[in-house]
């Protein structure tokens, strides 16, 4: 197994940020507020990580697709009025500054609009760390290996020496399909056994056996 990586690639919300709850109950309350059938947990948790539009068409599929626009409005409208109330991971940015300290490139792949993403940065006072980051509104959604492509490129790095750390199957098939190691977290949007299905390195089931696997192979 190589663990001798120059580039570490995280994905943001379920994975850096606790924030996998905030938005799986704007998903529902977005679709009560057009009179839709609100999706369960389960269901609002599995888009998570995709693009928005993508995720609203899996969460509400009978929408006509001229009304994805708005459901898109009031789910922006529900998830801004709670994101600064959200909080990073403990450890969260020990852990970087620590990675960092180790040479080694960082960098931020995410379902999040380029909105979102440069507002969740300035929120957490992250946005120093990251050598590079990509957005949903910017390439393929996830699984496409188009984030990871762009990001190698940038930073001139290749798959062999990049990994994917993300806590959903949208990111460790995007890390498949980009040929790149995936690592799991199973505190964020999707359960466990999803995860460890796809086959990654491992999957690590608190903020602190992420750091603790990291300090150890990376």
């Amino acid at each position: 197994m190589n663990t001798n990586f120059d580039l570490i690639v995280f994905d943001w919300d379920g994975t850096l940020m606790d924030s996998a709850a905030s938005i799986a109950r704007a998903i529902q309350l977005a679709c009560a507020d057009l009179g839709l059938p609100v999706p369960d947990d389960a269901r609002a948790r599995h888009v998570i990580g995709l693009g928005l539009i993508e995720a609203l068409q899996y969460a509400a599929p009978d929408l006509p697709q001229s009304d994805y626009p708005k459901l898109s409005e009031r789910y922006r409208h529900h998830f801004f009025a709670t994101v600064d109330s959200l909080v990073l991971f403990p450890g969260t940015r020990e852990l970087l500054d620590w990675l960092a300290a180790q040479g080694r490139l960082l960098a931020v792949a995410t379902g999040k609009s380029r909105l979102g993403l440069d507002h969740s940065l300035a929120q957490s006072r992250l946005g120093a760390v990251f050598h590079a980051t990509r957005c949903a509104d910017e390439c393929f959604s996830k699984p496409h290996p188009a984030m990871l492509e762009e990001l190698m490129a940038e930073l001139a790095v290749s798959p062999e020496k990049t990994l994917m750390i993300g806590d959903t199957t949208h990111d460790l098939k995007m890390a498949k399909n980009a040929g790149v190691a995936g690592l799991g977290v199973g505190f964020g949007a999707h359960p466990v056994e999803y995860l460890r299905a796809e086959e990654p390195l491992a999957v690590v089931d608190t903020p602190q056996e992420l750091a603790a696997w990291l300090r150890a192979n990376v």
